[in-house]
């Protein structure tokens, strides 16, 4: 009986630890829904009120598409137009998560 129960008691912390694994965010995801989501919105798409507002481009836009991933990478970091320079309030390997996250959504 105490086997068992051991056995289930592994069984339950494992399956815990999977599906804590499979909802987590990267790293990247959490800064882009903290930082970037509202401008660009949550798939890059740009329509939200105040993407819209400071005509945000989308992802889908030829000009960002080309854009490689050092060149959105410094874009964040120093600003560009209208959006706010990240360099200072995020650290270059937040910058750099966030950007990758970003580039998901471009394919």
């Amino acid at each position: 009986m105490k086997n068992r129960f051991r056995s289930l008691w592994v069984l339950a912390v494992f399956a815990v630890i999977i599906c804590a694994t499979c909802f987590a965010q990267s790293p990247g995801e959490a800064v882009y829904k903290q930082k970037c989501v509202a401008c660009h919105g949550p798939d890059g798409v740009a329509n939200s009120g105040v993407g819209k507002i400071m005509r945000v481009k989308p992802v889908s836009d030829p000009e960002v598409r080309k854009l490689t991933e050092a060149e959105m990478i410094e874009l964040t970091r120093n600003g560009v137009g209208k959006m706010q320079p990240y360099k200072g309030e995020l650290t270059d390997a937040q910058i750099k998560a966030s950007v990758d996250y970003f580039r998901r959504f471009i394919k």
